[in-house]
């Protein structure tokens, strides 16, 4: 059995960070406010969306069980296309709401969100599409988002952070182990393994030790692309994989695909096989599935 625990829908695109706003061309393309255009999909997509059922389809075609579907400032925030989506695929699909900690009427914003019957929350906070691309930087342990996870405590199990990349001012480690102590109860997801780039084994090694703590989990989706360039069966990506294995062990881990936009680099079979030698049978159980399951569902 699998669960993608990292997977992103979308009928109309509308993402925004430090290039302003992202917005659909054609076949996958897409445009940021400074011109510049991207491959957002595989360019057989004649129009740059991905609804649920599109998603439903390749999970089947890839024998995928369930998913969860997580938002961020790269496709848009769209919390109630998520919470419909989830309504109507109960036995396939949860997902994590997300909020703008800085609009001004938050209070109203959260105490609407936890009607729509969600358990988790997901921060997109790096400084390329997340909130401190076009927010500035702020203390993922300050007052501000001490509110939030005050507010959302005892009303949802999960909170998953995307952090950015070692280097980037979002990229704080040290906030989200004090998170883990303060909010024991919160189960802590850290989107892409942390995001490390080749050649940061010593730091990815630290930042694992670091945040090696009971309610701490981690998604790998997307890892290879954290890693490029590199080719199938991705050996850096393959690496930290092992690291992370050895320092917290494969039940605190779980396989996510961040589909749709990685289905421009490689093929779900592909993400799904190149991981699956760095565990045993035991092992393969929580990556692919218990973890998740277990996190998220």
């Amino acid at each position: 059995m699998i669960i993608d625990s990292h997977a992103h829908i979308f009928s109309t695109l509308s993402g925004f960070g430090a290039d302003g706003e992202l917005k659909p061309l054609h076949n996958g393309k897409a445009i940021w406010s400074t011109g510049e255009v991207i491959q957002l999909l595989p360019n057989e997509y004649e129009e740059t969306s991905f609804p649920v059922e599109e998603l439903l389809k390749i999970m089947d075609q890839n024998k995928i069980d369930k998913a969860v579907l997580l938002q961020g400032g790269f496709l848009g925030f769209n919390n109630i296309e998520v919470s419909e989506a989830v309504k109507k695929y109960p036995a396939r699909l949860t997902g994590a709401l997300t909020v703008n900690p800085f609009c001004r009427n938050l209070d109203k914003i959260l105490n609407h969100l936890l009607t729509l019957g969600l358990n988790a929350f997901k921060f997109e906070v790096s400084t390329g599409c997340g909130l401190m691309g076009s927010n500035g930087t702020f203390n993922l342990a300050g007052e501000l988002m001490y509110s939030i996870y005050k507010k959302l405590y005892g009303k949802i199990k999960t909170i998953s952070f995307d952090l950015g990349s070692p280097g980037d001012e979002s990229h704080q480690v040290e906030a989200l182990r004090k998170i883990s102590l303060d909010f024991p109860n919160f189960n802590i997801v850290v989107c892409h393994l942390s995001s490390p780039r080749r050649e940061q084994d010593e730091n990815i090694k630290r930042e694992l030790n670091l945040l090696c703590r009971e309610n701490i989990y981690f998604d790998t989706a997307a890892l290879f692309w954290k890693t490029r360039p590199e080719n199938y069966p991705f050996p850096y990506a393959r690496k930290y994989l092992n690291y992370a294995k050895d320092i917290v062990g494969a039940e605190h881990l779980m396989w996510g695909s961040d589909m749709p936009s990685t289905l421009c680099n490689a093929s779900i079979k592909e993400q799904l096989e190149y991981a699956s030698d760095v565990f045993n049978d035991e092992e393969k159980e929580w990556y692919y599935y218990k973890c998740a399951d277990k996190v998220y569902f």
